[in-house]
């Protein structure tokens, strides 16, 4: 086998590589298992490469796919109840919203807000709605500074009707005191909320949107 090996080493020895019409077998043989390797290697590495990234990127996708599939037929599949949901969001936005005045019954509100206090025996030592509604997106909110004088239990029955008015009032930032006499005084800010008309809805869009452009110059 060495004499067979060593004969193998000098016939490569004397091939001359450059005439492929001189080689002898050993040569020819080596040189067809290298293009038998090397063209499935180049071929895997110039093509099915490129495939199967290919196809991994659509195993991906497909796993994408599917998830949007299920959530989207989770959409649908409760889709009624979606539109349910959502007509119930509207009757109680649309409930809400009759409790807030429009512009023509804030005068009236005040009036009951008073009358609710003079109802209880309560003295007005103060009733100063603010010089200017505070404006939000789709209401306008009108704090008014309260000053009552009366019984602790009087005071008590006021803020329960308050609360039961058929327009929605709040009363904040609440303080009671007594004098030197033992009388108290409750001072108070009632706030009392209306819904823009259509008309004031679109200044208050308008106005937003120039505010918006002047930020960005």
């Amino acid at each position: 086998m060495a004499l067979n090996l060593n004969a193998l080493v000098e016939e490569f020895k004397r091939t001359n590589w450059q005439d492929p019409g001189t080689w002898h077998a050993a040569p020819k043989l080596l040189v067809l298992l290298a293009i038998l390797v090397a063209i499935p290697v180049a071929g895997f590495f110039l093509d099915t490469q490129d495939q199967i990234d290919e196809l991994e990127r659509g195993m991906q996708e497909e796993v994408k796919l599917k998830a949007e599939y299920v959530d989207k037929k989770k959409q649908a599949v409760n889709l009624d109840l979606h539109r349910q949901q959502l007509r119930e969001i509207d009757t109680q936005f649309g409930a809400l919203l009759r409790q807030l005045p429009n512009k023509s019954q804030m005068d009236a509100l005040l009036v009951d807000i008073n009358q609710a206090g003079l109802g209880r025996g309560l003295q007005f030592e103060l009733f100063k709605p603010a010089p200017a509604e505070l404006m939000r997106d789709f209401y306008a909110e009108l704090p008014i500074t309260v000053r009552v004088v009366g019984t602790y239990h009087d005071m008590g029955a006021f803020a329960s009707d308050v609360g039961q008015l058929s327009r929605i009032v709040t009363l904040n930032d609440v303080s009671i005191k007594a004098d030197k006499g033992g009388v108290l005084s409750m001072n108070a800010t009632a706030r009392t909320f209306r819904y823009l008309d259509e008309e004031e809805i679109a200044a208050q869009r308008k106005a937003q949107r120039a505010k918006k452009k002047g930020k960005r110059r």
